[in-house]
């Protein structure tokens, strides 16, 4: 693996801790603050509000030379965090969780467009696998450890060791990757000039609801596996290194499979994969080995659906890549938010934690519809 690409795994992986290391940690955070588990649940969407925001700057940095625009978004990634770690207030801690979402859909929409030109022929696809890959570890080793440091000392101090982790990313970056020109100037309406084309707004469809119905049961996992499967809150650690697990394997998996064959084939079955495991989610939700099953398989099929379009707007976007590529992180984002929201107003509503898995998926199939047209109507990479 080449480490310029290694490098930039290591800011992915500490926006994964930051941003899905808060779901396992929800109940602790409402205890220690005095607020309800749904309004803990805000603190999910302060972060993808921060993502939809910050993501679209990208167009006011597109003659920054990316590896200074890499260092840049690092930096926040630390400041952000920190931020998070010290918050006096709830009020305090949502403009962090803000702040620190600030980066996200730039480093990642960044990071795809230095991920191609990095890459061997042929292998675009699995280079930015590796991009995505440093937030499938993140779930992997890096959630389940915050959840278990959050459990024994405290949750402030997890965030503190995630803005450590930008401060490695940002010395990383600046010694492994090369200077990378930035991308021809089309000036500021040319960036935006590939949306007017149908092809981008289906993938942004495709990510945004395809991920929005695993999200809709994932943001309340914590309170799902403790209160309805009945498992205690000690195994939060490990139930979350198994969530981590099924994400490295999905993106693996898919981002191979995207070199081989269309990704938007790819991105299609595994929607329609969705579509078969939320249901399956709330049926056995009271069940302990089901459940567990299905904590690698939904996690999986969710990065799964990652890679693939993330490596396909580069292609569909040309002239306008960096907001291309910023755009999936704010439908992965936005889609987590409202993905949140809608969850917790059925929790509130009275139908139960594990209801949101099955009200996901119309969602899925949707998703499944927008990848299938995409598939069948534009086959080519323009």
């Amino acid at each position: 693996m080449k480490k310029s690409l290694l490098s930039l795994s290591f800011g992915t992986f500490a926006l994964g801790v930051a941003e899905f290391g808060m779901m396992g940690i929800l109940n602790e955070i409402a205890a220690d603050i005095d607020i309800s588990v749904v309004q803990a649940g805000n603190l999910i969407s302060a972060y993808a509000a921060g993502v939809a925001v910050g993501a679209p700057c990208l167009i006011f940095l597109r003659r920054m030379e990316l590896r200074r625009l890499m260092l840049l978004l690092a930096a926040v990634i630390a400041i952000g965090n920190a931020m998070v770690a010290f918050s006096p207030s709830y009020t305090f801690l949502l403009i962090a969780r803000f702040i620190s979402g600030l980066p996200h859909g730039a480093y990642f929409g960044a990071g795809a467009i230095a991920c191609t030109r990095l890459a061997d022929s042929g292998k675009g696809a699995s280079a930015v696998a590796v991009l995505i890959g440093g937030m499938t570890v993140a779930n992997l080793v890096g959630v389940p450890g915050f959840t278990y440091v959050c459990h024994a000392l405290s949750w402030r101090l997890p965030f503190g060791i995630v803005a450590i982790t930008g401060i490695i990313t940002f010395f990383s970056v600046r010694i492994w990757m090369p200077r990378i020109e930035a991308l021809p100037d089309s000036g500021l309406k040319g960036q935006f000039r590939f949306l007017s084309r149908p092809a981008p707004w289906l993938i942004y469809s495709g990510i945004f609801f395809g991920q929005m119905s695993v999200y809709m049961w994932l943001s309340y996992i914590s309170p799902i596996m403790t209160s309805v499967t009945g498992l205690p809150e000690s195994s939060m650690t490990y139930i979350m290194v198994v969530v981590g697990a099924g994400m490295v394997f999905g993106n693996i998996v898919s981002g191979k499979m995207a070199d081989r064959y269309a990704p938007a084939k790819v991105s299609m079955v595994i929607a329609a994969l969705i579509v078969v495991v939320m249901p399956l989610i709330w049926l056995l939700s009271p069940y302990r080995f089901p459940s567990l099953i299905l904590a690698f398989i939904a996690p999986g099929l969710l990065f799964g659906l990652g890679g693939p379009p993330q490596f396909l707007i580069v292609g569909y976007s040309r002239g306008g890549e960096m907001l291309g590529g910023a755009g999936i992180q704010i439908a992965f984002n936005v889609s987590n938010a409202v993905a949140a929201a809608i969850g917790g107003a059925i929790i509130r509503h009275g139908f139960g934690y594990a209801s949101p898995a099955i009200a996901g998926v119309p969602c899925a199939i949707i998703a499944v519809v927008a990848f299938l047209i995409l598939y069948r109507r534009y086959p080519i990479v323009e």
